[in-house]
């Protein structure tokens, strides 16, 4: 069955450990990744949440860094094209031999983030087996298979998930309410105060995900939010 997986990695295992060393308020979110050739990956990244000033002689001199190229300031962020060592594109090439396709990648606090799709669970074991094998310390925080794969998506549970899809369905959320939490929580067979506390922590959950994508990131256990 298809899984999705998240895990973390000492940065210093991965990517950009000297530069998170030098600027510890930095996060770097990897938009996209382009495949050069068959081995080498060249990674399009997000730097938000500390000092512009000197960030790119930082990454020039960041030893997994071959080569940098500063595509785009906005008001709080900057857009690279890099190029990173041999060394550091171990992890992208362990999921890539898995038929795996990374979702979400954040580095912040010395760690880098993943959430990264499968298209089988036993992939799982060998990319853990890959990454052992490479003295890599690969730590899966969590774990979703596709029948949550909402739940994994919105980081909701799914007691949250299917009191925020009745709710959507029924109209509650509508102008006017076509449906009042009392009939809600009838129709879920839960009480009320069920009701009124899972939409809350249902839609704070959303908001949460939606301020950390857009300035933000979410740690894997989805408690933390590093706003830039």
């Amino acid at each position: 069955m298809a899984t999705i997986v998240e895990f973390t990695i000492p940065a210093e295992e991965f990517a950009l450990s000297r530069t998170l060393l030098e600027l510890p308020e930095m996060v770097f979110q990897i938009d996209r990744v382009v495949a050069h050739d068959t081995d080498h990956l060249m990674p399009f990244v997000w730097a938000s949440n500390g000092d512009f000033e000197g960030l790119t002689s930082v990454l020039e001199d960041d030893p997994t860094v071959t080569e940098v190229d500063h595509l785009m300031s906005l008001e709080d962020q900057r857009f690279y094209r890099m190029e990173w060592t041999d060394e550091a594109q171990l992890v992208g090439n362990m999921v890539i031999e898995q038929g795996g396709t990374v979702q979400q990648a954040t580095a912040f606090d010395d760690r880098w983030h993943l959430r990264v799709f499968f298209p089988e669970r036993n992939h799982i074991s060998a990319a853990y087996e890959h990454a052992e094998n490479n003295g890599l310390q690969f730590d899966v925080t969590r774990i979703y298979d596709m029948s949550n794969i909402q739940q994994a998506r919105f980081g909701l549970t799914e007691e949250q998930f299917e009191v925020l899809r009745m709710a959507v369905e029924h109209g509650y959320f509508d102008i006017p309410r076509q449906i009042p939490q009392e009939q809600l929580a009838e129709k879920l067979n839960i009480s009320h105060q069920a009701v009124s506390e899972r939409l809350r922590r249902a839609i704070k959950g959303l908001a949460e995900n939606a301020v950390c994508t857009e300035g933000g990131e979410t740690s894997p256990t989805g408690n933390e939010c590093k706003i830039s």
